[in-house]
């Protein structure tokens, strides 16, 4: 590894001086046998050429020539949406990617999160690729796209998501009435950043306002707006239909392209939602999820399409708590059917044993369809039988006897028929346990970011915050155990004493020093 990085550091110096130059390097990498296989991508990624010093894409140019006229857009999804998963959905039509959502804050202050997130999982493969970023500070997330820059095609903001983590966070959808703020930050990255900066938005109510918020983005310097036409308050089971005529009236009236996001289940979908709102690329996430092959116009078998997203994951390993949630929705359907298969996919620890359910779900489906009797017809109400990729169709909150996730969590009275099946679990280990939320404490918000701050901090920060600002200043505290103080002290104890004992001349002019002072003093006070 460090003969590979003496070569990394002389090609980068090389690009430097040949960056102007009509003609190309050749770069060769030795690494020793047994050089993991980021260390080598990621040290590659470091000395290639970025390609950086031509003039920034804008708008048409960008969708056209950066991302290659996409038609066929992957969503960002939180935990879902890594690399394995977007390598399988590329080789199913997909033609541009986006990353999981990243925390700007925790991006910018965490290697190990760069690395896992990003850093380690670049691939030539997986390109055109936007990464997309929460922020809620101008330079927080400008100086975390600047680490991410060169690894994408462009960095999205998040101004959609509606989830309370991110109504905690103040970030996503509910940033949508905060203009100045917005203004600021997509401006900042526009003059700073070396890749285009885009928006992904949620709706107001009102079509106005909607298009007002679209024209005041595209005016700050976003160059791609993706508009998912529900509003904030449209989530889970009570999402609803998304508003295409929301979407409509954005793209009639910004310049730049726009893709529209809901509604999207099949690749009919895709080709009406085009036809109706003008837009230049449709973008999906659980029509995605259920069906990777949605984008080709397939149905495939729910196992072939495991089977294909397993290989991808031994080579592109991720977290099996990302493997587990792709296959129960891949095979939703399928798992209604043998709740057997749930339970052990719910419980298996290792890839190797989720290759076994997707073997032992392989068998059981092909027993039935040997079984099936000619002119049968799928069951509860589906398009297609269960063992084939279909999408799945939530319950709506309008539905008789379907109520809210945070409804449900609203409820103050604390009557175990209201609550939802969690908390219900909860008040049978812990009767006495209240789920109201005006018995909840409230705790204090950090000075700096708004999340919960450390209640003996001597910052009056949370600890993330606190350590930063402790870091910088050299400062101690205790309430979070962050002693960067006493260790520089204890330091340049040790530094010295170490210096004295290396050089014993020294150290006795120091004693010789000492001794006369001392003298002095003695001296002086007889007098």
């Amino acid at each position: 590894m460090f003969v590979g990085t003496i070569f990394v550091s002389i090609f980068s110096l090389l690009r430097k001086k040949l960056s102007n130059a009509k003609c190309g390097i050749f770069l060769f990498f030795y690494f020793p046998e047994g050089t993991p296989p980021v260390q080598r991508r990621e040290a590659a990624a470091a000395a290639a050429p970025r390609g950086r010093e031509m003039p920034k894409l804008r708008g048409e140019a960008f969708w056209r020539e950066t991302l290659r006229s996409a038609h066929y857009v992957v969503a960002p999804m939180v935990d879902q949406s890594e690399l394995a998963w977007r390598l399988l959905s590329r080789r199913h039509g997909a033609q541009l990617c986006y990353t999981p959502m990243l925390h700007a804050q925790v991006f910018l202050r965490d290697a190990n999160y760069r690395r896992e997130n990003l850093y380690g999982e670049a691939c030539p493969e997986d390109r055109p690729l936007i990464v997309q970023f929460c922020a809620n500070d101008p330079e927080v997330f400008v100086q975390a796209a600047l680490l991410a820059q060169d690894y994408c095609d462009a960095i999205d903001l998040n101004l959609g998501c509606p989830q309370m983590i991110a109504k905690r966070g103040h970030y996503g959808a509910f940033l949508q009435e905060e203009w100045d703020l917005l203004q600021r930050m997509i401006l900042l990255a526009n003059e700073k950043l070396s890749v285009p900066i885009t928006c992904k938005i949620r709706v107001f109510p009102e079509i106005d306002k909607t298009v007002k918020y679209a024209q005041m983005l595209e005016k700050a310097g976003c160059q791609l707006l993706t508009v998912h036409g529900r509003t904030k308050e449209q989530k889970g089971p009570l999402a609803g239909v998304a508003s295409w005529e929301h979407i409509q009236a954005v793209r009639k009236a910004v310049s730049i392209p726009v893709f529209a996001n809901g509604n999207i289940q099949c690749l009919s979908d895709v080709e009406e939602c085009i036809r109706k709102t003008g837009v230049h690329g449709v973008m999906t996430a659980e029509g995605n999820l259920h069906n990777p092959a949605l984008f080709e116009g397939r149905n495939p078998l729910v196992w072939e399409m495991a089977e294909e997203y397993l290989e991808i994951v031994q080579k592109h390993p991720c977290p099996l708590s990302y493997v587990r949630a792709h296959l129960f929705k891949l095979w939703h359907h399928t798992l209604q059917v043998y709740q057997q298969l749930r339970e052990e996919l719910a419980k298996v620890k290792t890839l190797e044993g989720i290759v076994d359910v997707n073997r032992e779900l392989k068998l059981r489906c092909q027993e039935e369809i040997a079984n099936q009797k000619e002119g049968e017809k799928p069951k509860e109400g589906l398009p297609f039988f269960h063992w084939i990729c279909q999408p799945y169709i939530r319950p709506r909150g309008t539905e008789k006897g379907v109520r809210g996730k945070r409804a449900l969590e609203e409820d103050e009275d604390g009557n175990s028929e209201l609550l939802s099946k969690n908390k219900q679990k909860k008040k049978l280990r812990n009767p006495n346990k209240s789920f109201d939320p005006s018995l909840k404490p409230k705790y204090a918000k950090c000075d700096q970011c708004g999340n919960p701050k450390g209640n003996k901090c001597v910052f009056n920060m949370c600890r993330g915050c606190c350590k930063k600002r402790a870091f910088k200043e050299t400062a101690d505290c205790p309430g979070h155990g962050l002693h960067f103080k006493t260790k520089y002290e204890k330091s340049l104890l040790w530094q010295s004493s170490h210096t004295a004992i290396q050089n014993p001349e020294i150290r006795q002019r120091d004693v010789d020093v000492g001794e006369t002072a001392v003298l002095k003093e003695a001296g002086d006070t007889t007098l």
